[in-house]
């Protein structure tokens, strides 16, 4: 950095589509940050929307952008928002209820990859989920990763950080959820009835879902495993289990 440029501060929102889809959503974006070799006929409908809304952006060298986005594939495009607030986990039931729906809640029990994370999050928006509950420690966060491998999802989807995993699901469960575990040796997934108030857990890459937050769920669903590895990506387990839900709800 040269000597009096300002550091900027805030979230950064990484890559042409996550930051069309921040603009389609109403999110307040201060600046876009532009690569100054980016031929803008190549983003023409992003730069009309930032026209439009009046958005300051600015052309800076690619060396900024890749420091901005620690080395990730930002295309070109990054944009300076303030932070994303998490959600309430009564929002989230909220949702569901101004919906007409049964609540349908994804609960990421430490997911520590942010592209799994930022995954579960674009899928559970995909499918029509009322929101996603993780828990703030020994967990991604809503880091630009996370955000970036959501491509956008976040500006749609409530998230919500909680304390205590085990604790959140008790209190899904007065709130008229059943809670299903995705782990090895339970009951069949494509057997089993997702058409009430859902709440899917997943568990963590390595862990899978950990001892009290097993307790607590009704049921375990498992996938059918036919090959020599015994385990899926919690990401890939987390889609298919969610559109069997999907599937089921119509």
């Amino acid at each position: 950095m040269s000597h009096g440029e300002k550091k900027e501060t805030g979230e950064y929102i990484i890559g042409r589509n996550a930051v069309s889809e921040a603009l389609k959503s109403g999110r307040v974006i201060e600046t876009v940050f532009l690569q100054d070799t980016l031929h803008i006929g190549s983003i023409q409908v992003l730069m009309d929307k930032i026209r439009e809304n009046g958005i300051t952006f600015k052309k800076v060298k690619k060396a900024k952008l890749d420091m901005m986005s620690k080395n990730g594939n930002h295309q070109g495009v990054i944009a300076l928002v303030g932070a994303k607030k998490s959600a309430a986990v009564e929002e989230i039931l909220e949702i569901a209820k101004k919906r007409g729906e049964p609540p349908f809640v994804i609960v990421a029990d430490e997911i520590e990859d942010p592209h799994n994370l930022g995954a579960i999050i674009r899928t559970a928006e995909c499918v029509g989920a009322h929101g996603v509950i993780i828990p703030k420690r020994h967990s991604a966060g809503l880091t630009e990763s996370v955000g970036k491998s959501a491509a956008g999802a976040l500006e749609y989807l409530a998230v919500a950080k909680v304390p205590n995993i085990a604790q959140t699901l008790d209190k899904l469960k007065e709130n008229g959820l059943w809670i299903y575990g995705a782990d090895m040796k339970g009951q069949s997934w494509c057997e089993t009835d997702f058409k009430g108030a859902t709440a899917l857990v997943i568990g963590s890459e390595g862990k899978g879902i950990g001892r009290l937050v097993r307790e607590k769920c009704d049921f375990i669903v498992s996938l059918p495993m036919s090959g020599r590895i015994n385990s899926l990506n919690a990401s890939v387990a987390a889609g298919i289990l969610m559109y069997e839900v999907r599937r089921q709800r119509g």
